[in-house]
């Protein structure tokens, strides 16, 4: 039994009342609600994208290549920089307040007060996507930090699409590659595509999961002919892109080939990806990378040039390690204060910088004659762009 009176809620003050992390998850509440609600819905194609880091930018690569052939597409990504909405990528662009206030007063109308409750921010917003992209022909879903208990993957995928897997969030998904890998691996439903991976036996893992479980498994290989590979390095050198991202962009190409599409660097044309290694002016460049994976993959990008680290972390990411691998390419690193209880405190953070040799002070300013990389989560550029960028 629905309560109507729910939708009289705006969906920013519902959502406000949400924490936004969890000390522990409950994994059966996801699914005890999907199945309440699910014939409320029509399901369009869905591709799950799973893995440690580039989940986003694959996601979005895939969904602008079919949005520029027709195709009508919902990409739903997290966190947001700025705004939720960014959540929600439809046809071109990010939804509106009006459409996602729209599926508030939907799903208040179909679930029990209880689930409205109890169901997290994340689960909730995943349901947002799913109601906003049921008339899209495919809706791309990336998962949280999980896989098989993910709230993503309540859905009957119809592809999966696996980005590099690496250490993060071990509290919750385990303390080996292993335990990572076959976590996120079982979400995998009928088909998966691997990208490149940085733990070879990834790959090994994964096969053995297929075999179990019944799914069909490709490598990103298996669907870049010779025409495919020289428009991708084409895209890749016009671009300048770092090999992060050209193989974010393999992966996602491929999952393009394996739906019948024909890819040529032209496709991409007017695609703007934020986040990633983003220059956002002559002398800053954003990333809201935060394990140690994004660390290596952005000390790579800047290799030969020495930057300063506008950083922040929180208390449970493994700071120390990821400092010591962007060193090389820090000048001095600038701490900036972003108010959040899971932000390591910043005498600690001050401490430990200054124990690996590395000059620290507090971020106050841009000096334009000076070279910025802003690192470290969501979070940090979040409070960047608001407080310090003019655009």
């Amino acid at each position: 039994m629905g309560f109507g009176i729910w939708d009289l809620v705006e969906y920013e003050e519902f959502l406000s009342k949400k924490p936004l992390f969890y000390k522990k998850i409950d994994y059966e509440r996801m699914p005890r609600v999907w199945k309440k609600i699910k014939h409320h819905f029509k399901l369009p194609k869905i591709i799950h994208i799973v893995g440690t880091n580039g989940k986003g930018t694959t996601g979005r690569y895939l969904a602008y290549l079919l949005y520029r052939l027709g195709e009508s597409v919902g990409h739903y990504t997290s966190p947001h920089i700025l705004k939720f909405n960014e959540r929600f990528w439809k046809s071109g662009s990010d939804i509106e307040d009006s459409k996602l206030q729209d599926v508030h007063s939907f799903l208040s109308s179909i679930l029990e007060k209880e689930d409205l409750d109890l169901l997290s921010y994340f689960e909730y917003a995943t349901l947002m996507a799913l109601a906003l992209f049921q008339d899209c022909k495919y809706a791309i879903f990336e998962a949280g930090m999980g896989g098989e208990y993910d709230a993503t993957s309540v859905f009957d995928s119809d592809l999966s699409m696996v980005t590099p897997i690496d250490y993060d969030h071990q509290e919750f998904l385990g303390s080996s590659i292993k335990d990572i890998a076959s976590t996120k691996l079982r979400s995998i439903k009928k088909c998966a595509i691997i990208g490149k991976q940085p733990h070879k036996e990834v790959y090994e893992i994964a096969k053995n999961i297929s075999k179990q479980n019944g799914f069909k498994l490709y490598r990103y290989e298996d669907f870049l002919d010779d025409f495919t590979k020289e428009s991708i390095n084409n895209f890749a050198t016009k671009k300048m892109l770092p090999n992060f991202l050209i193989d974010n962009l393999s992966l996602a190409v491929s999952a393009f080939s394996y739906l019948g599409y024909r890819f040529k660097e032209q496709m991409l044309l007017g695609l703007n990806l934020s986040g990633r290694c983003q220059k956002i002016a002559k002398n800053i460049t954003i990333d809201v990378g935060h394990n140690l994976l994004a660390a290596k993959a952005i000390r790579d990008s800047f290799i030969n040039r020495k930057v300063i680290l506008v950083y922040n972390s929180y208390q449970d990411k493994d700071y120390v390690e990821i400092l010591k691998v962007l060193k090389p390419i820090v000048k001095r690193v600038e701490i900036l204060k972003v108010e959040n209880k899971r932000v390591e405190k910043f005498d600690t953070l001050k401490k430990s910088i200054e124990e690996l040799d590395m000059e620290v002070s507090l971020f106050k300013y841009i000096d334009n004659t000076q070279e910025y990389l802003v690192f470290g989560s969501f979070s940090v550029v979040e409070k960047f762009l608001k407080d310090f960028f003019e655009r």
